[in-house]
C-alpha cells in the first residue's frame, strides 16, 4: 500500500529535490554510444536514453530507476558518472524521465503508488526485450532512495531480473521523521526542543489521519510551525488546501504497529525475503534522508536468507553519495560545498558487476 503524509507535499519536494536527485554530470568516459529510446506506459510516451558500450556487445542492460521528485534526466544527463561506471563493466544502461517531465508525456503526480511505478519499470523492460535491444536478455536494476521500494516490487512481480543495485535504500516506514529529526539535531536544536517538535509532528499525522480539522492541526503544532528549519523545508508552512489533500491519502493508509508511522509497502520484509538474485547495497554513513542503519539491518535480516547480498558503507557520504561531513540540508546548500563522489562508490559498482557470473 502506498502512502504520502501531509508534510511531504509539493513545496517540500521542491525544497529537497537536490537531496534526492543528482544533477551533476561529469564526462569522464567516452567509450559509449548514446541513443534516444522511448517506450509507452498506459498509452503515454516516456522519453528515455540508452547508453551502449562501443567496443563490445553489452553483457546486459541496467535500468536506472529514480528516487523521489521530478526529473530532467535525459536532457540533464543525470547520473552520468554512475552510468559510465556501469558501462565500464560492459553493461548498457537505460534511463527515462517520469511522466510530465522532460519530453515524457502525461502529467507529473507526486506520490504515485509504488505498484504503479513498478509496472512502469516492467513496461520499459518489456519494450527493451520486444525491440531486441542488445543486452536485453540480461536485465539488472539500479535505483536510489524511493526506488528501494520500486525495484523489489519489480523483482517480486517480474521473474526475469538478474541483479539489483540498491543505493541509499529504504526500510518500510515513513522516511520524513528521520530527515526532520536528524537535521534538527545537526542544526543544533536542544534535545528537549527536538522531542517537542517531533511529538507534534507525529501527533499531527495521527490527528490528520483521524479526520482532525485544519484549525485543530494549527492549534496542535505551534512549536513545530514556529521552528526555523520546518519553515524552510515547507516554504513557510502547510496550507489548508495541502492539509486536506494529503489527509485523504493518510486515511487510506496502514500504520506500522510499532512505530505508528504510515507504511509504504505492507509486508515489505516478506517481499525482500523472496529475492534470490545478487544484490549490492550501498549506503552513505552521513545520510540524513533515510535511516541507512535500519535499512542495512533489514537487508541483512531478509536478503541474506536467499539472495547473494553484498553491503558497502561509505563514511562522510550523504544520501546521493557525495562527500559530506554531516549530510544535513544546510551543508548541502553551503556555497563552499563541492560535488565530490564518495571514495570507492563508483568503483564498487564496476567491480561488483565485473564479478557477476
Amino acid at each position: 500500500m502506498r502512502t504520502k503524509n501531509i508534510f511531504k507535499r509539493k513545496n517540500i519536494i521542491k525544497t529537497l529535490t537536490i537531496l534526492f536527485t543528482t544533477l551533476i554530470a561529469i564526462d569522464t568516459y567516452s567509450q559509449d554510444t548514446k541513443e534516444l529510446l522511448d517506450f509507452e506506459f498506459k498509452e503515454i510516451k516516456l522519453s528515455g536514453v540508452l547508453n551502449l558500450p562501443t567496443d563490445a556487445e553489452p553483457k546486459g542492460i541496467v535500468l536506472i530507476v529514480h528516487g523521489d521528485g521530478k526529473t530532467n534526466a535525459v536532457k540533464g544527463n543525470w547520473w552520468y558518472d554512475v552510468r559510465m561506471a556501469i558501462l565500464k563493466a560492459g553493461y548498457a544502461t537505460y534511463m527515462w524521465d517520469k511522466m510530465g517531465c522532460g519530453n515524457s508525456g502525461g502529467s507529473y503526480k507526486n506520490g504515485r503508488p509504488i505498484e504503479n511505478e513498478a509496472q512502469e519499470v516492467i513496461s520499459a523492460i518489456k519494450h527493451l526485450k520486444e525491440s531486441k535491444i542488445k543486452g536485453s536478455k540480461k536485465i539488472g536494476l539500479w535505483g536510489i532512495s524511493r526506488a528501494g521500494w520500486i525495484n523489489p516490487t519489480v523483482i517480486d512481480q517480474y521473474n526475469n531480473i538478474d541483479f539489483w543495485i540498491s543505493v541509499s535504500g529504504v526500510d518500510d516506514d515513513e522516511t520524513f521523521k528521520y530527515l526532520l529529526e536528524q537535521n534538527l539535531r545537526i542544526n543544533g536544536s536542544p534535545k528537549d526542543s527536538i522531542n517537542i517538535i517531533m511529538n507534534e509532528w507525529h501527533n499531527s499525522i495521527l490527528l490528520s489521519r483521524g479526520g482532525a480539522s485544519y484549525t485543530y492541526y494549527l492549534s496542535a503544532t505551534k512549536n513545530l510551525r514556529e521552528n526555523k528549519f520546518w519553515k524552510k523545508i515547507t516554504n513557510g508552512g502547510i496550507s489548508e488546501e495541502s492539509y486536506y489533500e494529503y489527509q485523504k491519502n493518510l486515511q487510506n493508509t496502514t500504520l506500522d504497529k510499532d512505530s505508528e508511522l504510515p507504511l509504504y509497502l505492507e509486508n515489505f520484509d516478506q517481499m525482500l525475503s523472496r529475492i534470490t538474485i545478487p544484490v549490492l547495497a550501498l549506503f552513505g554513513e552521513t545520510d540524513t534522508a533515510v535511516d541507512w542503519t535500519k535499512t542495512k539491518a533489514l537487508y541483512e535480516k531478509t536478503l541474506k536468507t536467499k539472495a547473494d547480498l553484498t553491503v558497502k558503507t561509505f563514511p562522510n557520504c550523504n544520501h546521493n553519495m557525495w562527500q559530506a561531513k554531516t549530510g544535513a540540508i544546510y551543508e548541502f546548500e553551503d556555497k563552499n560545498w563541492e560535488y565530490v563522489r564518495c571514495d570507492g562508490f563508483l568503483d564498487s559498482i564496476t567491480n561488483w558487476l565485473n564479478d557477476l557470473n
